[in-house]
């Protein structure tokens, strides 16, 4: 009998548990799904966010002062050349374009640029200059138009305020952009990105190919709008998850925006290079650093540079490595060419011009750091620091480019003529300088340090050191505001003191020399800078006034009122220097010393002016009368040596400073027009060997020479008398008395009596009688 199967009949599977993996699998999808939406939800938020809004960001524009060209107006034709050189101007017998010059017999074309200043636009014009000399003689319109009275050439951008990251940018929009630069752009980068989606299949797998070959990431592979990505919301390390969100981010931006926004972010944005720590972005920024001259005024060769430098500004560096940027160059002229972009005429013109980067911007943030650090310290408080870096505000300065490029010529050169002279330890010796108008109180040129490119430390509005003999005047102008005790020929002891200070301390002071001369006539004694007859001046009229003086001239300190301080032991640093300075050679009107004429939108709405604001401080006649003695310090005292660097006649007053142990040596004066005030000292304080007569002397005539400063010719006062005195005397005096001069007098403070060698002496008959009955 056959035996039975007892093997028990397998079961059927039922349907749901041999699907029960899909559940699981459905749930995870959905996660996926859900993680991935939200992801896609975040990248979209931040783009449209950030996109939106902070692409725009733009740093405020800092402008000098615009040379402004009229019949009589002292500039020569070299001079003006060398201003359009400055501004970028290039030599063009058509004057095409604007920003052209064409210079002739007697005369310079000019295509002069439009702006718009703070007062109003002015449109380009083709002009004629016509000189006479070193003076303008005329202007005459090349257009057909009626000869303008004055016209501005457009004003140098001197620097930018931009965030701490240290980004900077000039802000293009697109239909403003000469052609070639996006199109040649285009060509060179991404040669599909009008058709693309964001992301070019093509170049991903051409890049993933090369980086499996190499193991790692070390091509992209990226469209204009992935490096847009990149460099606005990503690192720049090859990692794979930088470049997928790069991807998927520049397949939404191309939802949002169109292909030109797109492209005019990037013109925008795209790095360029390094200005010591500024980044340079942006096709209008790069222009200007590397070409000094707007981006539409750009020839070729130009264009094809920066668009080279996409791939590489520090590899491609024109400055660093010009062979390197010139084969670059030549590569992208090549896809110009072979797009139609240029014709072969301008291809081959193109290739033979030079790569024509401008030489004088080799480094730093700022074309002028000191006096844009001073422009930033007189805006803050106004505005907030989001406002100075993002909202693209135009700052028209006071600058005057031409006093600010010969002060600093004058302390480059100076400076290792004077180590060398005093055998000084080489860039050892640090300097500061102010120059300002002698009126309106008008900042013209700034410099804090031999660097002059270089931001640091500013010690033109931060070296707090003592200002030895600058501090005289005032304590003469303090004497001379009592006429009824003191005249400028009033005979002053030169006699030795002893003085405790508060702190027990015996106080000795010397005169410079270590001798004693004798009773002085007041303005002797400040012609020689004598310290004696000062001390006993300044502790006779009273410490407590002549610090009431120095505070109506514009000192701002509050140091204790201390016999020391009559010659100079008050910290304070070059720029207020220049106001006590400016309130002197302005008659004793003080106008406060402004950086800054106008702040405008970047629209041009005007959002602050900054009138001259001028208040009588002091009283006009002691402040003549102090000035005539200033002059004379020049003219035959301690600051002679001016005359070496100036033409001859031409009048100015100053005054020298040196403090204990040579450690500063100062000069500040004043022309008709000009006010200008120089430091040279050791950043150490160690002694230098320098007097104020051979430091900073030589390079305060110097910048004052090469600006051309106003001889002065100041009016007296009404309450002003001129009387011939005798000096050994200070009694009148006429023609038979040797060494007689015209010294001024408040009203009724003259002399009356006759010196002994007079003989206009009045007729007095008793004297008469004797010397008949003798």
């Amino acid at each position: 009998m056959a035996r039975r199967n007892t093997k028990p009949k397998a079961r059927a599977t039922p349907r749901r548990s041999r699907f029960r993996w899909i559940a699981p699998l459905i749930v995870l999808i959905s996660v996926a799904i859900v993680a991935f939406s939200v992801y896609l939800l975040g990248l979209d938020r931040q783009i449209r966010e950030r996109f939106a809004g902070a692409r725009w960001a733009l740093p405020a524009q800092v402008y000098a002062a615009p040379m402004e060209l009229y019949a009589g107006l002292s500039v020569g034709e070299n001079e003006l050349l060398h201003e359009l050189g400055r501004l970028g101007y290039r030599e063009d017998p058509r004057l095409a374009t604007t920003g052209s010059y064409m210079p002739g017999r007697g005369r310079v074309d000019i295509h002069v640029r439009a702006f718009d200043f703070w007062d109003g636009p002015q449109a380009a014009m083709r002009l004629s200059v016509g000189f006479s000399g070193d003076t303008i003689s005329s202007l005459r319109s090349l257009d057909g138009e009626a000869s303008p009275a004055i016209a501005r050439l457009d004003p140098m951008l001197i620097g930018s305020i931009y965030p701490q990251q240290g980004e900077d940018r000039v802000l293009l929009r697109i239909e403003d952009v000469p052609r070639l630069l996006p199109k040649g752009l285009v060509a060179v980068e991404d040669r599909h990105f009008y058709s693309h989606i964001g992301v070019s299949p093509r170049g991903i797998l051409r890049a993933m190919v090369a980086n499996l070959r190499a193991g790692r990431v070390v091509q992209g592979g990226s469209t204009i709008t992935q490096q847009l990505i990149k460099n606005f919301f990503l690192s720049s390390r090859q990692t794979w998850a930088r470049k997928i969100n790069e991807a998927f981010m520049a397949l939404l931006i191309e939802r949002h925006y169109s292909k030109d926004q797109i492209l005019e972010a990037y013109l925008n944005e795209v790095h360029l290079g390094q200005d010591g720590g500024r980044a340079v972005h942006g096709f209008g920024l790069g222009a200007q650093f590397y070409f000094n001259k707007p981006l539409s005024e750009l020839q070729p060769q130009e264009t094809a540079l920066l668009v080279g430098l996409v791939k590489g500004p520090s590899y491609y560096n024109p400055r660093r490595n010009p062979q390197r940027a010139k084969e670059r160059r030549d590569l992208v002229l090549g896809v110009f060419r072979e797009e139609g972009l240029i014709d072969e005429a301008a291809y081959q013109r193109a290739l033979l011009a030079p790569l024509g980067v401008d030489a004088g911007r080799t480094g730093g943030v700022e074309r002028y750091p000191a006096f844009v650090d001073l422009v930033k310290r007189q805006l803050r408080g106004q505005y907030r620091d989001e406002d100075l870096t993002d909202e693209g505000l135009r700052i028209f300065t006071t600058l005057d480019p031409r006093a600010q490029e010969a002060t600093e010529r004058r302390i480059v050169e100076t400076l290792p003529e004077l180590e060398r002279a005093r055998k000084i330890p080489g860039g050892t010796l640090q300097a500061a300088a102010v120059v300002v108008s002698a009126e309106g109180g008008e900042v013209l040129a700034l410099v804090g340090g031999r660097e002059v490119r270089y931001s640091g430390f500013n010690r033109a509005l931060d070296t707090q050191r003592p200002i030895g003999s600058l501090v005289k005047p005032f304590v003469y102008l303090t004497a001379l505001s009592q006429p009824d005790r003191y005249t400028l020929v009033t005979p002053l002891a030169d006699e030795a003191i002893e003085l405790r200070l508060p702190n027990g301390q015996i106080w000795k002071p010397n005169n410079y020399d270590r001798k004693l001369h004798g009773p002085q006539p007041l303005y002797m004694a400040l012609t020689e800078s004598m310290n004696l007859p000062t001390v006993r001046l300044g502790l006779d009229i009273g410490l407590e006034t002549v610090m009431r003086t120095l505070h109506a001239a514009g000192y701002s300190g509050d140091a204790p009122a201390l016999p020391s301080m009559l010659l100079g032991a008050l910290p304070i640093a070059p720029l207020e220097v220049a106001q006590m300075y400016a309130t002197l050679a302005a008659g004793g009107f003080q106008a406060p010393l402004l950086a800054i004429r106008e702040v405008q939108t970047k629209e041009g709405q005007p959002l602050s002016r900054y009138p001259i604001q001028v208040r009588q401080t002091l009283a006009d006649a002691p402040v003549y009368l102090t000035g005539w003695a200033l002059r004379q310090v020049v003219a035959r005292g301690t600051g002679r040596g001016v005359h070496a660097a100036l033409p001859a006649n031409t009048v100015v007053a100053g005054k020298t400073g040196t403090t204990d142990d040579y450690r500063d040596s100062w000069f500040a004066g004043f022309g008709g027009d000009r006010v200008g005030v120089v430091w040279v000292g050791r950043d150490d304080n160690q002694p230098t060997g320098l007097s104020g007569s051979s430091g900073a002397l030589p390079i305060w005539a110097r910048i004052m020479n090469d600006i051309g400063v106003q001889s002065l010719d100041p009016i007296p006062p009404s309450d002003i008398d001129e009387v011939l005195v005798d000096p050994a005397s200070g009694l009148r005096a006429d023609d038979h008395c040797a060494g007689a001069e015209t010294v001024p007098f408040a009203r009724g403070s003259a002399p009356e009596g006759w010196a002994p060698c007079a003989d206009a002496r009045p007729f007095d008959p008793s004297s008469w009688w004797r010397s008949i009955f003798r």
